[in-house]
């Protein structure tokens, strides 16, 4: 990984160096690198033993969809969605986030028709299959609260359909005989036409076909949405459009009417502050970024300086990604590029950067949060106020009976070695906990001493290294508040999860109007 991280960080230097030197300037040149909205093809394609291939230059991100209109055709209609990032250097292959393969006729397995769905890296090989319909359905967990596979798939429906037509001239009218029909229901038919589409989750990728959600594939570790290149289409398939929507893509600053408020003043060693806040954020998530300045970084605490917000944000595979988030660090001046590239593995970095960061700027108090969770930044001054406790403080949601997953395929796989006991020490919840400023100072002396235990769950890591702390004589208080909703908003949040740009913006908007936290609409679990 550091030799990746290496060759994407000399890729971005190299192109900044060509800009400098005015080869970058070339305007067709400049609007190709841009990151698209969308991307479509609508021409009719019959793939046979070919593939069609869709590039995604800047990855994709929660939201964005892939929307495929085509019929399966050719001797049997099976046919793949690969949706592949780009391989590491020395590697000849890409990994595949999503392999979602149709095979109409079964498989070794069934001769009934399947999806399969799968993932693959040059190091792991194939992971374990995800088959819908499952012979074993009761050890699916749900994705973004949807099914792995929908229940009616692979199931007996009745259908009834027009037998004949009787005409009754005497009494001017016409029946219908109907006959009812039985067959195993698959969202894929061939020869005939399918609208199916692709939609990026939090937790993973959901699949709907025809209006009818079919089956949903969580992410699986190091593969996420953000690493995603490519959308490679092959088999049997007439292919006759697909659109690639929802894409990160970042603002052009001279059309930004408030681009002065939203920058954000360099932060005196000198001027201690009360509170600082690290923002977990990809890459590519240039929305989302944007969505937090416009909100909850225009509170009072923040424009005045006694509380500072960055982004810690790590490097993307994507050259193009890369530029444009340097464009964004110079002109907002609120974000900290870490020397990897952005892997869910990598997090733990961030909170120890976080740590060494707030310990330099002399803050109070150090907040982790993510950038798709609304801070109610008043209202965490107002209870770290009233805690009344500057030394030995862990502020959040607090989990005090939660075990490592030892399911190989998830996203928070920890193996026994890396854990080897079966429950955790007290930890807050990752999307807005609060440390005091001994406990930062204290993770990043460790560090220093090379006496910290990295651990890839970076809110756990937080509670580990706190309970070493209370080990060595630290006296910890652990100050848990139930405001902080990890899944999902509720009236009277103090920290909302999971909140899109325009969630974000609803929610400060009902703070100005109703000067109450509010939830908006569907952000609501």
């Amino acid at each position: 990984m550091f030799r990746e991280a290496a060759s994407v960080w000399n890729s971005l230097i190299s192109s900044i160096e060509e800009q400098k030197q005015g080869h970058g300037n070339d305007s067709s040149r400049a609007k190709e690198k841009q990151c698209p909205h969308f991307l479509n093809n609508m021409n009719s394609t019959e793939l046979g033993n070919s593939s069609y291939k869709l590039q995604l230059p800047c990855g994709l991100t929660q939201g964005s969809s892939i929307t495929i209109i085509g019929i399966p055709n050719g001797l049997l209609g099976n046919f793949r969605i690969d949706l592949t990032g780009e391989p590491l250097p020395g590697e000849p292959d890409p990994p595949i986030v999503l392999h979602y393969n149709v095979r109409l006729h079964g498989d070794k397995i069934t001769e009934d028709p399947v999806i399969v769905q799968n993932s693959w890296t040059q190091a792991h090989d194939w992971g374990e299959e995800d088959r819908c319909p499952s012979p074993t359905p009761e050890k699916f967990d749900k994705v973004d609260d949807l099914e792995q596979c929908n229940k009616i798939v692979g199931k007996n429906i009745s259908q009834r359909h027009p037998a004949g037509m009787h005409s009754h001239t005497s009494r001017q009218s016409s029946t219908m005989d109907e006959q009812s029909v039985n067959r195993k229901y698959f969202p894929f038919k061939q020869g005939y036409p399918f609208v199916a589409t692709l939609r990026v989750g939090s937790e993973g990728i959901q699949m709907t076909v025809d209006g009818k959600h079919i089956t949903s594939f969580a992410f699986r570790e190091t593969l996420e949405p953000w690493l995603v290149s490519e959308i490679k289409i092959s088999g049997d398939l007439k292919l006759i459009s697909i659109l690639a929507s929802g894409l990160p893509t970042s603002e052009d600053s001279e059309h930004i009417i408030d681009l002065e408020s939203l920058k954000s003043s360099p932060i005196s060693a000198q001027t201690p502050l009360d509170l600082f806040i690290g923002v977990f954020s990809t890459a590519n998530n240039f929305k989302r970024r944007m969505a937090v300045r416009r909100t909850w970084m225009q509170y009072n605490a923040v424009r005045s300086n006694t509380t500072a917000v960055r982004f810690f944000v790590g490097l993307h595979k994507s050259t193009v990604v890369n530029e444009e988030l340097w464009r964004e660090a110079r002109t907002y001046g609120d974000v900290q590029l870490m020397p990897f590239v952005d892997y869910y593995s990598l997090i733990t970095w961030k909170s120890l950067a976080i740590c060494i960061f707030g310990t330099q700027v002399s803050a109070k108090f150090v907040m982790k949060t993510d950038d798709d969770a609304f801070v109610r930044v008043d209202e965490v001054l107002d209870s770290l106020h009233r805690i009344n406790a500057d030394h030995g403080l862990l502020y959040g949601l607090i989990n005090l009976d939660s075990r490592p997953h030892r399911n190989t395929d998830s996203k928070w796989y920890i193996s026994p070695e890396e854990w080897s006991e079966g429950t955790y020490p007290p930890w807050a919840h990752g999307p807005g906990y609060v440390v005091s400023h001994d406990i930062a100072r204290t993770v990043s002396k460790k560090f220093r001493e090379n006496h910290l235990k990295m651990f890839k769950l970076e809110d756990v890591a937080m509670g580990i290294w706190i309970a070493d702390m209370k080990k060595e004589g630290l006296e910890v208080r652990y100050e848990n508040e139930v405001r902080v909703y990890p899944e999902g908003c509720k009236d009277g949040y103090v920290v909302a999860h999971y909140q899109g740009p325009r969630e974000m913006l609803c929610l400060w908007q009902k703070l100005q109007v109703d000067k109450r936290a509010k939830c908006c609409g569907d952000s609501r679990k």
